[in-house]
């Protein structure tokens, strides 16, 4: 006997990804007296979001979780990854896919400049990753060549599309360096980029580093983010 799909209440199917993640009808968010009208639009996004529902089923910190699992369905570098650096950690989403994913004794060090809840077998600094305390820290934990650096950091935004551009570049360029500084041969490094990509004068930079550079939008992120992923393959050394 064939199970029926379920409905939504328009009787509509839902539809369901391999993950699980539903999608169907979206619920509808009352306004309230004292509510900003943006808190209501916020309201509205999560509660129709089914990488938020998702999450919440499957135990990760945050909706963000589901980008990494995605870059890693296309581009491989997860498993068998026994140590990873993971910048801008914060609320440790990355870290919980890295702890599940990756090798078995994976070792894990996070750094944020929010605290970030325990996650087993990660170690977290709270820290500016931009100061040179921070890397230092980091070099001071890190024993041995690294198999995967990660950098999901993006700078505070202004508004004005120029400037937010060139302050995450310029946070990209520092995780770039910091990798070349710790990764062992054939390592990878990935990293959150926004609007026209990397810089070209960067772009050029990392080709040279790595054998295989590539940019890629995981459907988890929302259509509306300007946000996109390098994703730098075989690091030479």
């Amino acid at each position: 006997m064939v199970k029926k799909p379920k409905l939504s209440k328009s009787g509509k199917p839902r539809q369901l990804d391999p993950r699980g993640i539903v999608r169907g009808e979206k619920a509808r968010v009352k306004t309230a007296r004292y509510r900003k009208s943006s808190s209501t639009r916020w309201l509205h996004r999560q509660l129709n979001d089914p990488y938020v529902a998702a999450a919440k089923r499957d135990g990760y910190r945050s909706r963000a979780a589901y980008k990494l699992i995605e870059l890693d369905e296309k581009f491989n570098f997860l498993h068998g990854a026994k140590s990873v650096v993971d910048l801008g950690a914060a609320p440790g989403g990355w870290t919980q896919v890295c702890a599940k994913l990756c090798a078995g004794d994976v070792g894990i060090i996070g750094i944020d400049l929010l605290d970030v809840d325990a996650v087993a077998g990660a170690t977290f600094l709270k820290m500016d990753f931009t100061t040179d305390e921070a890397e230092q820290a980091l070099l001071d934990l890190i024993d041995g060549p690294v198999d995967l650096v990660l950098s999901d950091m993006a700078a505070a935004t202004t508004g004005h599309q120029n400037t937010d551009y060139i302050r995450t570049i310029g946070l990209v360029e520092l995780a770039f360096h910091f990798a070349k500084k710790v990764l062992k041969k054939n390592g990878t490094f990935v990293a959150k980029v926004f609007a026209g990509g990397t810089d070209t004068k960067l772009l050029d930079e990392i080709r040279l580093d790595f054998d295989k550079v590539r940019h890629f939008k995981p459907p988890a992120s929302r259509s509306e983010s300007k946000e996109t992923y390098l994703v730098a393959q075989g690091f030479k050394g």
